[in-house]
């Protein structure tokens, strides 16, 4: 008797089952050998709001830088009164004279009303200065807030305590009434009352401010963060082994913070946008001629009700980079922690 042969179905099933344990065990593998940093980055561009987002804040950003270049192009400034060279461009009411705002091929946003200036090169050096002072004083808070924090948590005891306490008193405040409160006594240590304020104080001063108010809220959550932290099995290894409280910090606990820092970082900087613009507004921060959100939308204020333009443009495109950047912090913040999501 001939033994029986087997059949060909025998050799498919098991060349199936076969090839879907090799696709199922080389998936973990393809993951096991991506970083964090890769997968986070995965997750991020499959997020079509959040890559949207980023296009957007990088244009804003790529205007702020380019700024300079962009008027030499154009060929006007942002504190030239045109309307002072050629007062055919106003009519007797010191309104432009062209229709929405004067928007023509040579003044492609329009002039300001009364004085005459150019609108778009007028709002390119205001995106310029507003970003800047935002981006250097979201840098700042979170320098403070990171090392602070830090601190508190690692140490513990007494110092936790005092800057707990510390943080407590900060987030009770009402950060806006205490903007225009300090910004005047801030001057004051730098010049006499009776000076006019020069543009760098105003702009030193506002970073100051806003760092001063701005650090508790990171501090408070890196500091429960490390509370956790310090109690794991890899920083009592690294104690064990002799290890410094710098190399713990720098090379335990830095490392498992990233996440928070880069999260908090991106929502604090639109908040500073509309603080610093808010503070121009009410003529304690940055104030005319000097180019700024906040500048502009004060001076449109004066003018919406018999001409739009001048204040459409400053409040419609800080509308649209403070939603930008609110919504890729929040996609940020899904693609470093996707169990947030949830």
């Amino acid at each position: 008797m001939t033994p029986p042969t087997p059949s060909a179905a025998a050799p498919l099933e098991a060349t199936d089952e076969s090839v879907e344990k090799s696709i199922t065990s080389d998936a973990p593998k393809a993951n096991e050998s991506r970083s964090p940093g890769q997968l986070a980055w995965r997750r991020f561009k499959r997020d079509r709001t959040g890559v949207i987002s980023a296009c957007i804040v990088i244009f804003f950003f790529v205007i702020a830088l380019a700024a300079p270049l962009i008027a030499k192009l154009y060929g006007k400034d942002p504190y030239t009164t045109y309307a002072s060279k050629r007062p055919e461009l106003l009519n007797m009411f010191a309104y432009p004279a062209g229709p929405n705002g004067g928007m023509s091929s040579e003044f492609w946003f329009g002039i300001e009303p009364q004085l005459g200036r150019d609108v778009f090169t007028f709002l390119l050096y205001a995106i310029r200065t507003s970003l800047g002072l935002a981006v250097a004083a979201t840098l700042l808070t979170t320098i403070l807030g990171v090392v602070i924090g830090v601190t508190a948590g690692y140490l513990g005891g007494k110092t936790d305590y005092l800057v707990g306490r510390v943080i407590d008193i900060l987030l009770s405040f009402p950060s806006t009434l205490f903007f225009i409160a300090f910004m005047p006594v801030v001057y004051g240590l730098f010049i006499a009352p009776d000076e006019n304020i020069p543009t760098w104080l105003r702009a030193t001063a506002l970073i100051i401010v806003l760092s001063t108010f701005g650090w508790a809220s990171i501090a408070r959550l890196l500091r429960g963060q490390v509370l956790g932290l310090r109690e794991r099995e890899f920083v009592e290894a690294a104690r064990v082994t002799g290890a410094s409280p710098g190399r713990i910090v720098f090379k335990e606990l830095l490392p498992n913070l990233w996440t928070p820092i880069i999260i908090q970082s991106t929502l604090m900087l639109p908040h500073f946008v509309t603080a610093e613009a808010g503070l121009a507004f009410l003529g304690v921060g940055m104030i005319d001629p000097t180019p700024d959100w906040g500048v502009m939308i004060q001076r449109g204020a004066q003018f919406y009700t018999e001409d739009l333009t001048f204040m459409l443009f400053p409040g419609l495109s800080m509308v649209i980079f403070v939603l930008a950047f609110n919504l890729l912090g929040d996609s940020v913040r899904d693609a470093l922690d996707p169990k947030s999501k949830r």
